[in-house]
């Protein structure tokens, strides 16, 4: 079995070296959670190098946006909600698993409210404006939303829910807007911020202490860079729209990586931060650990390669969750097609399809070989047209829709002639779609647990039905990764396999396991972004002053 880590440089001391240049935290990879480590630590006095692959941001500035924050925000105050950080944790726990303790969940839901707060004070604003119906991305008039399956019944049974999902207000994708405001704040605190710099190496001694990285930097300011930076913009655009043209960009950007760029070395006085993101466009690595998820669409930027990961995996780390991807089946907007059902190759219903479409990806690829086939009929199909008019929903939730429903639908008068279309048995299909009339007509509660409010009686055709299966052509499946190094909950600092920490080596953000590596959540992964990064940047100020002060190198 492959194990895709990237060995270390090994070294008897760091005097052997000859390093190029020297700070207290070098921070690898400066995306949101590499951001909040380093205005953290520089906001307490350590000297930070954060070094980017890219420019910056990664897939955090390409992101909604969304901080996942509750128990009693200004802006749930503002909007008139009412939240508990116990309520917020009851909810959480529901999502989260074995992912990380009760402890720091719950403390990662006590600190919730000045983590927003935080934020502000760096320069990302925050409104409590609620749209008036559930969305999976409000518009531009909303910045308070309900991001996960707080309203959905199963889960409002065990905590009380509260719009949660806190949008940067910005116009349209707002995860720029958010980054922005970090960058900003971090150059202007004093954090030196090298881009164009791929680490490909830890430096570690004998002992397996971090003593820095080898980086790699094209030439500031060169031909090189600028084509560079100009072709990795176009990448990133190009993906969604045109995968593998971007991957042929993606190994030309390689190429000049390895051709023109120079070799630097760095030490680390306090220690290193692992904080490049997830690894969903590694495809060797999706194969290793999350095969079922091959045949999404990677979500994310180039940055989104397991390097961190690899990394801390040479320097011993122990992966965690590495299973753990997260599918996002969107079927809302438009609303009308939460009406419709769900069913897998049976013809069987197997989620209530108004939970979120994370949640509804995750039943699809874990337990139904990624099928999920929408049934509607004419009436729910007329009204999803309107729903995705003009000025109504986003063009990235129009598109896709509209593709759909134009090209990748089936039509039967009958039962039957669908059940034939589709080639679901009559059967299964005949049995779902009884039990969900009877329930749409009020005679029983949906098994489901579907709220009465989302259940549309489909007893009149035609019918119509859209294959949303992992593997569809015009309705990619977009995917990210959740699972990552283990590390101390209390530091941040990344954990060997006998569970001990490896001095000097931290990691945060999607190179972690946090509260986002079980089920992902609308806004959880930044929202954990911003809580583990602090916490690396925290310790390692008080680890600088403990050894001030005492001269142990603790």
């Amino acid at each position: 079995m492959q194990t895709h880590s990237q060995m270390p440089l090994q070294v008897a001391d760091a005097g052997r070296l000859q390093w190029d240049e020297q700070a207290d935290l070098v921070v690898v990879g400066f995306g949101a959670a590499g951001a909040c480590a380093s205005i953290e630590a520089v906001s307490r006095g350590l000297d930070v190098l954060a070094l980017d692959r890219f420019a910056g941001g990664g897939a955090s500035a390409r992101s909604g946006g969304v901080v996942y924050a509750g128990g009693g925000t200004a802006q749930q105050q503002a909007a008139g909600v009412e939240d508990s950080p116990q309520a917020m944790f009851d909810y959480l726990c529901q999502e989260t698993g074995d992912a990380v303790s009760d402890e720091t969940l719950r403390d990662f839901c006590e600190r919730s409210r000045e983590q927003i707060a935080w934020l502000e004070h760096q320069g990302a604003s925050f409104q409590g404006s609620v749209p008036p119906v559930k969305t999976s991305y409000p518009s531009d008039q909303y910045f308070l939303y309900y991001s996960g399956n707080e309203a959905v019944p199963t889960y409002a049974a065990k905590a009380k829910p509260a719009p949660r999902g806190h949008r940067t207000v910005s116009s349209g994708q707002s995860g720029h807007a958010l980054f922005a405001a970090l960058k900003s704040s971090a150059l202007y605190q004093g954090v030196r911020l090298q881009v164009q710099s791929e680490v490909r190496r830890l430096v570690q001694d004998e002992a397996g202490a971090v003593l820095g990285v080898e980086v790699w930097r094209l030439p500031f300011g060169s031909r090189i860079a600028e084509r560079h930076a100009r072709l990795s913009r176009w990448v990133d655009e190009l993906h969604v729209y045109a995968p593998s043209l971007a991957e042929r960009l993606r190994r030309k950007l390689r190429q000049m990586e390895l051709t023109h760029a120079e070799r630097r070395l760095i030490r680390a006085r306090h220690g290193v931060l692992l904080s490049a993101g997830g690894f969903i466009f590694n495809r060797g690595m999706i194969a290793q650990y999350a095969p079922k998820y091959l045949p999404g669409l990677p979500l994310g930027t180039s940055g989104c390669d397991g390097s961190g990961i690899r990394l801390g995996l040479g320097a011993g780390g122990e992966p965690a969750h590495m299973e753990r991807a997260s599918a996002w089946r969107f079927i809302n907007p438009p609303l009308a097609w939460a009406h419709g059902v769900i069913v897998n190759a049976d013809g069987q219903r197997y989620c209530n399809e108004e939970v979120y479409g994370a949640t509804l990806g995750h039943a699809m690829v874990e337990k139904q070989d990624g099928r999920a086939l929408l049934i509607i009929n004419r009436r729910l199909l007329k009204q999803a047209f309107v729903q995705i008019g003009p000025g109504k929903v986003w063009s990235f939730q129009r598109l896709p829709a509209l593709l759909n429903m134009l090209f990748n639908i089936k039509r039967g008068k009958s039962l039957a002639q669908l059940a034939s279309k589709t080639g679901l048995p009559l059967s299964g299909l005949e049995e779902t779609l009884t039990a969900y009339n009877r329930a749409a007509r009020g005679e029983c509660k949906d098994p489901l647990g579907k709220s009465p409010a989302f259940l549309a009686s489909l007893e009149q055709g035609p019918w119509y039905a859209m294959d949303l299966s992992v593997d569809s052509k015009l309705s990619p499946c977009a995917m990210i990764t959740l699972g990552g190094l283990k590390v101390c909950e209390r530091s941040g600092q990344v954990l060997n396999t006998d569970q001990q920490p490896i001095s000097g080596l931290y990691a945060a953000g999607r190179n972690a396991v946090g509260v986002a590596s079980n089920l992902y959540v609308s806004g959880l992964s930044l929202a954990d972004c911003v809580y583990s990064g602090r916490r690396v940047g925290a310790h390692l100020a008080l680890k600088a002053v403990a050894k001030n002060s005492t001269g142990d190198p603790a």
